[in-house]
């Protein structure tokens, strides 16, 4: 049995303002990663399938390659590819469903005209302290991804029954990848019974891995290859490892959208490293990656230090200073981690 956890007045509200229109509007994140892109085109299906409904995805910017074979991958729009086309499936829209995003601004170039566009929205989200901007707010940061958050929407509405394998397909996609492969965040038992009725639903979790997973370019590797060793640096006294890559570096390594998900992982398999960071410099800012163990909260270093937050194990920022300034900041922040540090590199030792 999965517990009732969305309040039975949100879903409700939800499912009235779906059954009452037909244009309905999907955004999500800048940068999308496989949570937000599993939780649109997991609605998606849904909405289209089942309900009948015209539906549209917009993501703000491209979508790594890796995550194209889901289904509805082809019809997605990238506001930044074609910012007239969806302005106007903005603007035009009965609904928007805002997915996988707290705050407006993490949509970029598109927060203003979703922001102006008359019609309702519902934001749907597993992120810490949600933005007043949307008419129903449905977030629950105790919840694993918003792929499960729209899984036990599309269940409390009644629809379970005629969830198609490509909606499950989709939504286990994002639980997967938002939760490392359930690796962290990833403790509940009800995880795994969803992942059992997404099952029953025919898809092959092991075939989705693959596609995920062992899919990645040639120059992904070489630039991990370089990332580890030329540009990881270990504070064993703050069991904390930092990582950066440089515009430069990253035109290297023929960069594409998606080249480093999964590279601020993996220094924590470093005996004795409970945090990692990685800053990745774009065009206009600095981009921020943290991960942490146990109660190493870096979404409050996040949140204070980065103009950031997250989850407590998973967060990220942004600066718009030079490479070397982000660098000498976050040695310069990172003692006020030491005490929760200490701690935990104490409780790891005991393993």
């Amino acid at each position: 049995m999965i517990t009732k956890i969305i309040k039975e007045d949100l879903i409700q509200k939800a499912k009235e303002e779906i059954e009452s229109v037909n244009d309905i509007v999907i955004v999500s994140h800048v940068s999308p990663d496989g949570d937000a892109v599993g939780s649109s085109l997991g609605f998606y299906n849904f909405l289209t399938d089942i309900l009948d409904k015209n539906v549209t995805v917009i993501v703000p910017t491209e979508v790594p390659d890796y995550f194209r074979w889901m289904p509805g991958a082809s019809d997605m729009l990238v506001y930044s590819d074609d910012k007239e086309l969806c302005d106007e499936k903005i603007k035009n829209a009965e609904l928007i469903f805002a997915l996988d995003f707290n705050n407006l601004k993490r949509i970029g170039d598109m927060a203003f005209v979703v922001a102006d566009a008359p019609a309702k929205k519902i934001l749907v989200d597993h992120h810490l302290d949600p933005g007043n901007f949307a008419n129903v707010i449905i977030s629950y940061p105790d919840i694993s991804s918003t792929s499960e958050m729209i899984f036990r929407l599309i269940c409390r509405m009644g629809y379970f029954t005629d969830m198609t394998q490509e909606c499950a397909e989709c939504i286990y996609t994002g639980m997967m990848t938002d939760t490392g492969c359930f690796t962290y965040n990833s403790n509940q038992t009800e995880i795994y019974l969803i992942i059992s009725e997404l099952i029953k639903k025919g898809i092959d979790k092991d075939e989705i891995h693959r596609r995920v997973y062992d899919n990645y370019s040639e120059n992904r590797f070489r630039m991990m290859g370089y990332l580890l060793s030329e540009k990881m640096k270990v504070y064993p006294e703050y069991g904390t490892a930092m990582m950066y890559l440089t515009k430069e570096e990253l035109k290297r390594f023929d960069y594409k959208p998606g080249d480093i998900e999964g590279f601020v992982n993996m220094p924590m398999s470093i005996k004795g490293v409970v945090f990692s960071a990685l800053f990745r410099e774009d065009e206009s800012k600095i981009r921020v990656s943290f991960r942490s163990q146990g109660d190493v909260a870096v979404n409050e270093f996040a949140a204070e230090y980065f103009d950031g937050g997250g989850h407590k194990n998973a967060a990220g920022g942004q600066l718009f200073i030079p490479m070397d300034e982000a660098i000498r900041m976050f040695e310069e922040k990172l003692p006020t981690l030491a005490d929760s540090l200490k701690k935990e590199i104490e409780k790891q030792s005991k393993y």
